[in-house]
């Protein structure tokens, strides 16, 4: 069976290159036809499971398409021999040849096309190079952000936060976290909101900045319907906690079902915040005992008295 899908793809090929020649009564060549045997060929290695000649096949394809000018099917054609790379487990280069297929889709005018292939490509290499595949997806959300279809952008954009907070890449996660929930606040999604400030503030906490993360609750007021519900309740709780040093009160908080249900990622940073200073607790002022007068105070339990053994 294989043997005949890879004869039956030679014989495309043969036909292909038949339609690119030139002579005396054909000047010009007939990349159209062309192109059609190609892809033929492209699939009958594709049953074949020959991936590198499938790969050929679609990349003389798409050189055949750019030729005649047909953009969209050029980009098509290189789509599919990144397709092929991945079949290969070559996946770098699998994504560069989609990448150019967004970049020819986007120059044909059909952005839409143009953003899921970008999307595939970064669900491609998320595992293996996810600082890549955050750079995709951040392009994605910005092609869906200019044909204003916010909420696809914010989709994308969740996924290169979630992955950079992966990365403890936290500068780059709350800027990312941050453009998240402005788009949440132009479409009036006000719930989401507030979950992307408890994970605002997760992020601001493990960057050990303290006073980020209280702005970012305070700059949440003005966010309908956030001042007084149970994820404003438990920021300042939590803010309170991290600020006096108790761990315990930072735990109580983390471990509760809003922070616990939260995607995953964050549900980690919760569980794994540590207050400064090791978790000792702020000591509250003692107030000023009251003497009598004339009398002088006595000295602080706590102090030492040097001669409480006598005198030698």
């Amino acid at each position: 069976m294989a043997a005949q899908k890879i004869n039956e793809g030679l014989e495309h090929l043969a036909k292909a290159e038949k339609y690119l020649k030139t002579g005396f009564l054909k000047w010009k060549p007939d990349y159209d036809s062309a192109a059609s045997e190609y892809g033929k060929a492209a699939v009958a290695f594709k049953n074949a499971k020959q991936f590198e000649q499938a790969k050929d096949a679609c990349l003389r394809e798409a050189v055949a398409h750019e030729n005649n000018r047909a953009l969209f099917h050029a980009a098509k054609a290189y789509e599919q021999a990144g397709m092929m790379l991945k079949e290969m487990q070559k996946l770098p280069e699998a994504v560069q040849l989609i990448e150019k297929a967004s970049m020819m889709y986007l120059e044909n005018g059909t952005p839409d096309t143009a953003a899921m292939a970008l999307e595939r490509a970064g669900k491609l290499i998320e595992n293996v190079d996810p600082e890549k595949a955050v750079q995709l997806y951040q392009q994605t959300a910005n092609v869906f952000e200019n044909e204003e279809r916010l909420r696809q952008a914010v989709e994308l954009l969740g996924k290169a936060s979630r992955l950079l907070v992966r990365g403890r890449r936290f500068d780059e996660a709350a800027l990312s976290i941050q453009k998240e929930k402005n788009i949440y606040k132009e479409i009036e999604n006000y719930p989401t909101c507030y979950k992307k400030t408890i994970a605002q503030v997760l992020v601001h906490l493990h960057r050990n900045d303290y006073v980020a993360a209280e702005r970012c609750v305070r700059e949440s007021y003005s966010i309908p319907g956030f001042n007084g519900s149970e994820d404003c309740t438990a920021l300042e709780q939590l803010l309170e906690g991290y600020d006096q040093q108790d761990q315990d009160q930072v735990a109580e908080v983390c471990n509760s079902p809003l922070f616990k249900y939260m995607d995953n990622d964050y549900a980690k940073l919760g569980l794994s915040l540590l207050v400064p200073g090791g978790g000792v607790k702020k000591k509250a002022a003692a107030p000023p005992q009251a003497t009598p007068k004339g009398h002088a105070a006595p000295a602080a339990e706590d102090e030492e008295d040097e001669y409480a053994g006598g005198l030698c």
